[in-house]
């Protein structure tokens, strides 16, 4: 007989499929050597979004003078917010761990663990069993072999959130989400930020508009270097000494008092030993799953960023859905991950939502284009916003294939696009909703009309 019914290990989003089965009746054990709540809560999402509304405020107060308001900043206390930021959401780690100690069929194991056979564990130095279980131990910074950096003190994005004083100078190795979302945070506290990418805009996977756009309001920013890939690190006096190069062989060499690796996110699977278990991985080392979150060992799941679907907060939580619907109430309920949005928290903000125009032309489709400018709207103009759009990529007979937009509130407007494409509401429907004036909502509303003019 198995010691337990369901044990799930990682207490991210894996935290509430093992309450949900400890609720169902079923014994359960959670296995999570670190704070619950996983990267989101206390490495990834909730701190840097509490930094990026700091970051925010302090814009706000510079930028209000186009408003002919006399304001100046006397000071600006990052420790406080740091420090406020760690007793809030470390709170909320400890309280949920504190609740899942006192609930009824739920065992907290706080270690790592590995597998040593087909659905068994070693815990407390023992085998344990279970009928089912489930992989969620998430996703880590990559740290890649490049020459000299493993001689340097680095900053991951992890360390960068918890940094009580920002440094002077800050080289960023990396042009993604979160090289650009940590690198404003750090600008506007009056940090010297360079960013090194090695494609040719920052932001490479999102609409090439979209990154053209953001590259220039970041290269205004920043010292922003594309189209280099880091060959090496140095530690020098007073700092260290980032080295470049372009594909042609023009050499750089950038300086900062602190060095940033953002060049993107890997699987906690290494540990694991899944091989013991028979759980298969692909190159990259993500767990390979079913659209049933099946991996190839009978009664084991994988969600969350170790199965590679999504690397998403929201795509966690919904893949968490399907988990306690196939697991715990023992349907099959396959994933739809159609539409799947995603959101970047600069300033301007970014999101986007299905195909971009070089997947569509990659693919041969046919499509239509419409967009527009924040500038042209009534909100727009009243709130000064000088750059910014909504582009709407569409199928001749209507159909929304994708959706972008770079802009204030960004992450909120593209929602209505996101519902639509997955209730099958076609660009004349949207066109033709009645949107209330004079809402940043109308932008989206001329962006559709403009796909049907």
């Amino acid at each position: 007989m198995a010691d337990f019914d369901v044990l799930v290990i990682g207490g991210g989003t894996g935290n509430n499929v093992a309450a949900a089965a400890a609720d169902a009746g079923l014994e359960t054990a959670l296995v999570e050597p670190g704070p619950l709540g996983g990267t989101c809560l206390n490495r990834g999402c909730n701190p840097s979004k509490m930094l990026i509304q700091a970051a925010n405020a302090i814009n706000h107060v510079r930028n209000a003078e186009q408003f002919h308001v006399d304001a100046s900043i006397e000071g600006i206390d990052h420790a406080a917010v740091v420090d406020e930021m760690d007793d809030l959401l470390g709170g909320i780690a400890e309280d949920m761990e504190a609740r899942y100690r006192e609930k009824e069929h739920l065992t907290l194991f706080k270690e790592r663990t590995k597998f040593v056979d087909e659905r068994t564990v070693e815990l407390d130095g023992e085998p344990v069993t279970s009928e089912k279980v489930v992989v969620a131990t998430g996703s880590r910074p990559i740290v890649p072999p490049i020459e000299g950096l493993d001689e340097i003190d680095y900053l991951t994005s992890q360390d960068a959130l918890y940094l009580r004083e920002p440094p002077e100078s800050l080289v960023i190795m990396g042009g993604g989400y979160i090289a650009v979302e940590l690198g404003y945070v750090f600008e506007s506290l009056g940090t010297d930020v360079t960013i090194v990418e090695m494609m040719d805009t920052l932001l490479p996977r999102e609409d090439t508009a979209v990154a053209e756009t953001f590259t220039d309001i970041a290269a205004d920013r920043h010292d922003v270097y594309t189209g280099h890939r880091v060959t090496a690190v140095e530690e020098i006096e007073g700092g260290h000494a980032v080295h470049a190069e372009t594909e042609a062989g023009d050499e750089l060499t950038v300086e900062g008092d602190e060095v940033l690796v953002a060049l993107g996110r890997r699987p906690n699977s290494d540990t694991l030993d899944l091989d013991a278990a028979g759980i298969d991985v692909d190159d990259n080392g993500f767990i390979e799953t079913n659209e049933y979150l099946e991996t190839s060992a009978v009664n084991v799941w994988a969600q969350g960023d170790i199965a590679g679907n999504a690397l998403f907060k929201h795509s966690g939580d919904y893949e968490t859905r399907h988990t306690i619907a196939n697991v715990i109430d023992g349907e099959q309920q396959a994933l739809d991950l159609s539409a799947m949005p995603h959101t970047i928290f600069t300033e301007p903000q970014i999101a986007g939502v299905g195909a971009t125009e070089d997947a569509l032309d990659e693919k041969g489709t046919e499509y239509v284009v419409g967009q527009a400018e924040y500038s042209d709207s009534a909100m727009g103009r009243a709130k000064k916003l000088d750059h910014g759009f909504v582009k709407v990529l569409a199928a001749p007979d209507g159909e929304i294939l994708g959706a972008h937009a770079i802009g204030y509130e960004a992450s909120t407007l593209l929602h209505e696009a996101i519902l639509a494409m997955r209730t099958g509401v076609t660009v004349d429907e949207v066109a033709n909703a009645i949107h209330a004036h004079p809402t940043l909502s109308k932008i989206v509303e001329s962006a559709f009309r403009d796909v049907t003019a």
